[in-house]
């Protein structure tokens, strides 16, 4: 088998895919995370993680390359990771009492052929008050998560819901997608 690139450097794809049992390295994607003009949070996903899997694969050609995105949708409008305080306290706030949707998509590809897959998952939290929001902040510093939280921590506690279909997907990178796709690139799992 070709060797396999995460085409990342967020430790969650990494913990996550290393669920999985593969060897596998990590290297960056050269890839401008802006949203396009018009673009849906979905398709921005879908986008990203194609173009971060073509970057490490053109820079790897005898890999395979997985990439991943994620962007949080509110009321139709992308949610990005918070990066201070301030910010995450504001996402939470505007989240508080709503649905939000997390467009998780993943690519792998080698340069030549691509597999691409996207989960959705619908996260309904509960009403929350100011004080509750700027203790949860500070007890887990979620300032680098899409969403201000972290699900698989004390995040959990804002929630009245989670709907998806992969409960890893919300973390960052969706196992069952990435597993189906590995073994359509030839990976044999488990």
């Amino acid at each position: 088998m070709k060797p396999l690139i995460l085409a990342s450097t967020s430790r969650y794809r990494a913990e996550l895919l290393n669920r999985l049992r593969i060897s596998f390295s990590s290297a960056a994607p050269d890839v401008d995370e802006a949203a396009l003009p018009g673009e849906s949070p979905a398709a921005q996903a879908q986008r990203l993680a194609a173009a971060k899997a073509a970057a490490v694969a053109r820079q790897h050609p005898d890999s395979w390359a997985i990439g991943s995105d994620q962007v949080a949708e509110l009321n139709g409008q992308p949610l990005g990771k918070p990066s201070t305080r301030e910010a995450a306290i504001a996402q939470l706030t505007a989240m508080s009492g709503h649905e939000v949707l997390f467009h998780t998509a993943v690519c792998v590809s080698d340069g030549i052929a691509q597999h691409q897959a996207i989960d959705l998952t619908r996260v309904r939290l509960r009403p929350l008050q100011a004080a509750e929001i700027e203790r949860y902040i500070d007890a887990e510093q979620p300032l680098d998560c899409a969403g201000s939280f972290k699900c698989e921590g004390l995040g959990i506690t804002l929630f009245d819901a989670i709907e998806n279909s992969d409960p890893t997907a919300l973390i960052g990178l969706p196992l069952i997608k990435t597993a189906q796709l590995l073994r359509q690139a030839g990976y044999q799992l488990p």
